[in-house]
C-alpha cells in the first residue's frame, strides 16, 4: 500500500470515528497532493508525498510559532494538534548523531570527487548532495546545521 492510499484510509477511518480534527487534517493533506498531482500532471510517489507532508509540518511549526508569540494559545493549539497527524506520515527520522555521520560521509565524498578540501563555500553543493540522499529521512533544519558544522571543521 502506496503512502497516499494509506492517508486515504486514514480519512475513511477517521470518517467512521468522527473524529472531526482528525479527517480535517488528513483532508488537508490530501488537497495539497491533489493540488501538486493536477498542477503537474503526475501521480506522486512517496518521496514526493513525504515531501508534501514535511511542507505543512513546517507550515504547522512556523504557524505555532506566530500564534504563541501573538499570545492565541488556542490556534496554536489547533496547529500543534495538526502537527502530530501530520507527523504520522513520516517515515522514521534519523537521530542527530546519524545525520552528522551521514553529512560527514557525503563532504568526504564530495572532496574526493573535486579532488581539493571542501569549504563553507561549497555549501550549496554540500547542501544538494545531502537533500538528494537524506530527504525525508532528516529534519532539513538539523541537517543544515551539520552541514555547516562539517564545513567548518
Amino acid at each position: 500500500m502506496t503512502l497516499k492510499e494509506q492517508i486515504t484510509e486514514d480519512m475513511k477511518t477517521a470518517m467512521r470515528a468522527k473524529d472531526s480534527e482528525r479527517l480535517g487534517t488528513i483532508r488537508l493533506l490530501l488537497a495539497a497532493i491533489k493540488q501538486k498531482e493536477v498542477d503537474e500532471r503526475v501521480v506522486l510517489d512517496d518521496a514526493q508525498v513525504v515531501a508534501i507532508v514535511d511542507k505543512l509540518i513546517k507550515q504547522r511549526k512556523d504557524s505555532i510559532d506566530a500564534f504563541e508569540k501573538a499570545e492565541r494559545k488556542d490556534l496554536a493549539d489547533k496547529e500543534a494538534t495538526e502537527l502530530v497527524v501530520l507527523q504520522a506520515y513520516l517515515p522514521a527520522r534519523l537521530s542527530a548523531d546519524e545525520v552528522s555521520a551521514e553529512v560527514k560521509a557525503i563532504v568526504t565524498g564530495l572532496a574526493a570527487e573535486l579532488g581539493r578540501a571542501v569549504g563553507p563555500a561549497d555549501m550549496g553543493k554540500v547542501m544538494g548532495a545531502v537533500k538528494a540522499q537524506l530527504a525525508g529521512k532528516a529534519d532539513m533544519g538539523q541537517v543544515s546545521a551539520a552541514v555547516k558544522a562539517a564545513l567548518a571543521g
